[in-house]
């Protein structure tokens, strides 16, 4: 699917629209880091990944693995619009018996390849994943999405090494760096800076991009597929909240559902984009 990126920038508005109604309906989740992350997920799902709809399983396709877990309603929101599912079935979101809960679940919404929730886990899945994919010789990438506060993790830097290791050059991680956590900057709580030099450091081809400007989103992926010596990381400088004007940069907006009157005013500033 080759879109223009007009027609991608509207389908990341609609990805905010649909998960900010979710959010609203189960009066609990995510917003600030799924905002963050509508147009990472946009240019993976409809310009960049081998993937099909209409066969989730399709051999050889390529793979998304969102290590963030708590952002599930941007993924959710994604993989309604790309088809595997209709859209509004999200507004389930954290209710009793819904496919669509807090966190990714494999076995129960199609179109997600891994379980994730416990911060740091998702990357490691994604680097065996990659493995296995150079085992089969199917041709596969793989993608994964973490947070940067989720880098305060020690299981993600023995991923880091072992994807560097191996050289898995078909595994392409994005750093969703918007400077936020649940409790605040991320530099006071846990520094992890200068991840760039951390993560050359440890093999890692690394990229620095304007994580909202889908332009800059699939240039880094094409040098990603070029790079043949290891696995690339694309640190994406984002905003918490992107596309709200009052969640915008607010650490408050973690995790937190809007109000009947926030989420009126967040869909009308965002439709007005569209």
């Amino acid at each position: 699917m080759k879109l223009s990126t007009k027609e991608l920038y509207n389908i990341s508005n609609k990805i905010r629209i649909e998960l900010l109604k979710a959010i609203y309906e189960a009066k609990s989740g995510h917003p600030g880091g799924s905002l963050s992350a509508a147009e990472i997920l946009t240019t993976l799902y409809f310009d960049e990944m081998n993937i099909n709809p209409q066969d989730p399983k399709m051999e050889g396709r390529d793979r998304f693995v969102l290590s963030k877990g708590h952002a599930a309603p941007v993924l959710y929101a994604t993989l309604g619009e790309r088809g595997y599912f209709p859209v509004e079935d999200i507004r389930t979101l954290r209710k009793i018996d819904s496919h669509f809960q807090g966190h990714p679940n494999m076995d129960k919404v199609a179109g997600v390849e891994m379980s994730t929730g416990s911060l740091g886990q998702g990357i490691s899945a994604a680097v065996g994943m990659a493995l296995a994919a150079r085992v089969d010789k199917n041709g596969a990438r793989v993608y994964a999405l973490l947070g940067d506060g989720e880098l305060q993790e020690g299981i993600v830097w023995e991923a880091f090494m072992a994807a560097a290791h191996y050289k898995l050059s078909n595994l392409c991680a994005f750093i969703d760096w918007n400077g936020l956590q649940i409790d605040g900057e991320n530099d006071k709580v846990m520094k992890v800076t200068p991840i760039d030099a951390k993560l050359k450091a440890f093999g890692w081809n690394v990229l620095s991009i304007d994580g909202h400007d889908i332009d800059s989103i699939k240039k880094a992926l094409k040098e990603a597929k070029e790079y043949k010596e290891g696995p690339t990381a694309i640190i994406a400088k984002t905003h918490k909240g992107q596309g709200v004007s009052f969640m915008t940069d607010e650490a408050g907006w973690h995790g937190k559902a809007p109000s009947e009157d926030e989420l009126n005013r967040a869909l009308e500033e965002i439709g007005g984009r569209l």
